[in-house]
């Protein structure tokens, strides 16, 4: 019995995970990222004709665009399961209009789901529903803002810097704001002061307690008194040291602590670069591969993290 549903998705191992979900109703086939572009050594954009993009089929893909049609051949549907983010939204939307979605948009489905389980594909295919336009003009104008700063602002870093340096969207404006910290790092100017600190034993339990107030004046680094120098935090060490102590207060509280927050595409690079030392390349590569699936003993290739490209905490 032949498959009825063609499942498209970007990758092989999504495509395994995937497929290990479905019945023999379905074949899933990946397209291996994008399979449309501007064009890499040209503007692309018609910038006297409303900015109009110029897309053409990336190098080595016209394969995969002909193995995904003969695949959509005959068959009652096309679902299209790419990643639910502004890339996948376009992949999706330049494979549909490659598979003929202009002529019978009906036969064509997006489903988008968090994370790679078999719950989550077989809900996405319950809900199903049609491209989203808005993913696709922002995916759309990113991608034309993106070519038209690199290859015209560019240029005019070339003869006053460096040949071949690169101007971006992000970069260019990342780059000012790492320079505008360094200014005010170079500007900072030290102002020392000093603390007190008292190790202390009550009925055998330790703790600390550190100076807080003379005369009752306030010390700490952002008030006007303060011990600015050793000399002067001997000076009241000294007239401290052999007086007593005494317990003038006991305030007691409740804390809660909330657990922390999910991951964001961000905060996860931060965390794997502060204790794992990685880098982003490295970080999103091994997200990438825990989101598409590992092969889990009897359980076989199973996804174990939901999507890692957000800057939302919610699912």
């Amino acid at each position: 019995m032949s498959a009825k549903h063609l499942v498209i998705v970007e990758s092989p191992a999504k495509a395994r995970s995937i497929g290990k979900y479905l019945g023999s109703d379905y074949v899933v086939k990946a397209t291996i990222g994008h399979v449309i572009d501007l064009p890499p050594k040209e503007l692309g954009v018609d910038v006297e004709n409303g900015f109009e993009p110029k897309y053409v089929k990336i190098r080595g893909k016209g394969k995969v665009i002909a193995e995904l049609k003969r695949a959509a051949k005959g068959k009652d549907s096309v679902i299209l399961a790419t990643d639910r983010d502004r890339e996948g939204e376009m992949i999706a939307f330049h494979v549909a209009k490659e598979l003929g979605y202009e002529k019978n948009p009906e036969r064509f489905t997006r489903i988008t789901f968090g994370e790679v389980t078999k719950n989550a594909v077989h809900q996405a295919l319950e809900r199903g529903g049609d491209l989203e336009q808005g993913q696709i003009d922002a995916q759309q104008t990113r991608r034309i803002l993106d070519r038209l700063i690199g290859f015209k602002v560019s240029p005019f870093l070339w003869r006053p810097i460096r040949p071949g340096l690169s101007a971006g969207r992000v970069q260019s404006v990342a780059l000012r704001i790492i320079c505008d910290r360094e200014d005010e790092i170079r500007a900072f100017v030290q102002d020392e002061y000093w603390s007190i600190t008292a190790s202390l034993l009550k009925d055998e339990q330790p703790f600390e307690a550190r100076l807080h107030h003379i005369d009752e004046k306030t010390i700490d680094s952002k008030s006007k008194f303060k011990i600015g120098d050793e000399e002067q935090a001997r000076t009241v060490l000294n007239a401290v040291r052999d007086l007593p102590f005494v317990v003038t207060e006991v305030r007691r509280r409740e804390q809660k602590k909330n657990p922390p927050a999910p991951f964001t595409t961000s905060t996860m690079q931060q965390a794997a670069s502060k204790r794992l030392r990685f880098s982003t390349k490295r970080t999103m590569s091994n997200a990438q591969r825990l989101y598409e699936g590992q092969e889990i003993g009897v359980r076989g290739q199973v996804g174990l993290i939901t999507y890692m490209r957000t800057d939302s905490t919610r699912v």
